[in-house]
């Protein structure tokens, strides 16, 4: 989807409160990621009372946009730092401080329902080479989240920035770390799943490591989760 272009999104649940759910892969029932969500509310009602200025008025808004922040800045994309540890579970990406865009969605999502902000999975079909339009088509894992006082769904994606990436919080325009090139066969899914896609999640548990990771990135989706 060109960059500044709106897609229609679908929602791949049987029910709205499956986005704010605890699962396997989204644990934000576990303390670590509750505390770290506590925290980040904390930060906020302290700037209020210091009289901070806020970048959303909304205070759900300016919490997603914080947790986003920690995400992408705080949280290594494992191959970007060179991490062995393959981390999936939301804590255990907390936990290491690292995760591939996959599991640092996962964290992303659990510190949003830790909140009561309702939070989905994307994926995206992109070139394993963005220099290479022949090298082979895999997965990139994204973000869908709800607001309540927008009435409707935000994607981001807190992958982590480099060169050549720049993603950023946006409600208005999307910001994503890459935007897909439709003659290239790169595809933007309009899905949002609860859980993590169930292709992604068999691809991804046959390794250890990032390194087997990154050599066997998902190429596509089941469809459920």
């Amino acid at each position: 989807m060109p960059e500044g272009a709106e897609m229609e999104l679908y929602t791949k649940a049987e029910n709205f409160e499956e986005y704010l759910e605890v699962s396997e892969y989204i644990n934000h029932n576990n303390v670590k990621v509750v505390i770290v969500a506590n925290y980040i509310m904390e930060t906020i009602f302290k700037d209020m009372n210091e009289g901070k200025e806020m970048e959303y008025l909304d205070p759900e808004i300016e919490f997603a946009s914080r947790a986003f922040k920690f995400v992408r800045d705080e949280i290594s994309h494992s191959n970007d730092a060179g991490r062995k540890e393959l981390c999936l579970r939301a804590s255990d990406v907390l936990d290491k401080r690292t995760g591939l865009c996959f599991g640092k969605s996962h964290l992303l999502a659990a510190l949003l329902r830790a909140s009561g902000i309702p939070a989905g999975l994307c994926y995206q079909y992109l070139r394993l080479d963005e220099n290479d339009d022949a090298s082979p088509l895999i997965l990139h894992g994204l973000n869908a989240v709800y607001f309540e006082s927008l009435g409707r769904w935000v994607r981001m994606d807190a992958r982590g920035n480099k060169e050549g990436v720049d993603a950023q919080f946006s409600i208005e325009e999307e910001k994503l770390a890459f935007p897909v090139r439709p003659g290239l066969g790169e595809t933007d899914l309009p899905f949002i799943f609860p859980r993590p896609d169930h292709g992604v999640i068999a691809v991804l548990k046959k390794y250890d490591n990032t390194q087997d990771a990154m050599a066997n990135l998902p190429t596509k989706i089941a469809g459920t989760c």
